[in-house]
């Protein structure tokens, strides 16, 4: 029997998250990175570029995946057990490779990529191993990293996109007051999650009936499980008095959005409610910042300052926001565009950050655990707007 190292297995209607004017204008951007780096083939590997550039999210299971893309041909490259999938769900061409030899990936993008090329890879994400394949079997001319210049592209969102992401946020809202319903003394923080979870679930698959439905998820924390912003669920049950922090994340075609809140359960003592309402106040202060023309690192040296005013700045643990748009919490985001001390992008129109303060007072002191509120805000040409709806604050977030 005759088994090949490619072939094409093109079936059924395709359908993807946007028009394939959204896929030609990111692919005339890539061409034009490409052209200023003077490169003739690129080969994105990672989720969110593939993604991003040709609508497919793959699931790797320890198989690589690609998207070669040249002058005139966009083709993803794809495992032989997702048979028909890539091809349905992503702009362009597919190509499959087959399991029968070790390194048919490669052979498979040798075939669209040709050999002895100029290649633009994404630096941050091909490992050494897969550099070494990628230059024993395509003898590269030169290899370029174009991963920086991809990320700016897509820190800027087009109108479609910017639609998928107030949809998110929408479902986000969803996902917060089913939490908030289901919070009462004695249940279990999965419980709790669940119950946000399929919210937004249903949500997702009442408004886009025509999607991939994958990666939703809620992280809900309770009592010292809070001082974390990333701490899994647990079974640990709600008490009268605890601190929790609501995290509704929906997904939606590889387009994550989220909602975090404090909240409390039926009562907030003295100290808490002062630490609470001054993460508010920063919370606050920091969305009036976010506008066009003014610098990251300036947005975070200004909130640094509000809360050193309040012997505060002690009790920050990690940046104040970061970008949306295609990214996940296992798979990449565009790290330029993070509200750090160390990053000096300027916002424009058409960028879509966070606002995120979070204060985490240790186990053992008055108003211990971790306060957190998070909105989404679209930059506009004049300052910025909130897309998340769901309130912030002691008004409504004491609950059960």
């Amino acid at each position: 029997m005759n088994r090949p190292a490619t072939y094409r297995f093109h079936q059924g209607e395709r359908t993807l998250p946007f028009a394939d004017t959204e896929y030609d204008a990111r692919l005339k951007g890539l061409r034009a990175i490409m052209e200023e780096a003077g490169v003739e083939v690129a080969l994105i590997t990672s989720m969110h570029g593939i993604a991003y550039y040709s609508g497919f999210l793959y699931c790797s299971f320890g198989r690589p995946y690609g998207l070669v893309v040249t002058p005139t041909q966009s083709v993803t490259i794809s495992a032989g057990i997702d048979a028909g999938q890539p091809w349905r769900r992503g702009y362009g061409d597919n190509l499959t490779y087959t399991d029968w030899a070790r390194d048919n990936f490669w052979r498979a993008v040798a075939q669209v990529a040709g050999n002895a090329r100029t290649i633009g890879i994404e630096g941050d994400h091909l490992t050494l191993l897969q550099d070494q394949k990628l230059r024993a079997v395509l003898s590269p001319e030169r290899v370029e990293d174009i991963a920086p210049a991809a990320m700016r592209q897509r820190m800027h969102k087009s109108a479609a996109e910017i639609a998928l992401i107030r949809a998110g946020a929408a479902v986000a809202d969803v996902g917060g007051h089913a939490i908030r319903e289901a919070a009462r003394v004695g249940t279990r923080e999965i419980d709790v999650a669940m119950a946000g979870r399929d919210a937004m679930e249903l949500e997702i698959a009442w408004r886009f009936p025509d999607a991939e439905y994958r990666d939703t998820w809620v992280w809900f924390q309770s009592g010292i499980n809070t001082d974390g912003a990333h701490n899994p669920v647990t079974a640990r049950q709600l008490q009268v008095g605890d601190i929790l922090s609501l995290n509704a994340f929906p997904m939606i075609s590889g387009y994550y959005t989220a909602l975090e809140r404090t909240m409390f359960v039926r009562e907030v003592d003295a100290a808490s409610l002062a630490y609470w309402e001054a993460n508010v106040a920063a919370h606050e202060y920091g969305m009036s910042l976010l506008r066009p023309g003014v610098s990251c690192a300036e947005v975070t040296q200004r909130i640094n300052a509000f809360l050193e005013e309040r012997d505060l700045l002690r009790y920050r643990t990690f940046g104040y926001g970061h970008s949306f748009g295609v990214l996940s919490h296992y798979y990449g985001r565009e790290a330029g565009l993070e509200l750090r001390e160390d990053i000096d992008t300027i916002l424009e129109p058409g960028m879509v950050i966070s606002m995120e303060p979070m204060l985490t007072i240790p186990e053992g002191q008055p108003g211990a655990g971790g306060y957190r509120e998070h909105d989404i805000l679209v930059i506009t040409e004049d300052g910025a707007e909130d897309i998340t709806g769901y309130p912030y604050g002691p008004a409504f977030n004491v609950v059960g």
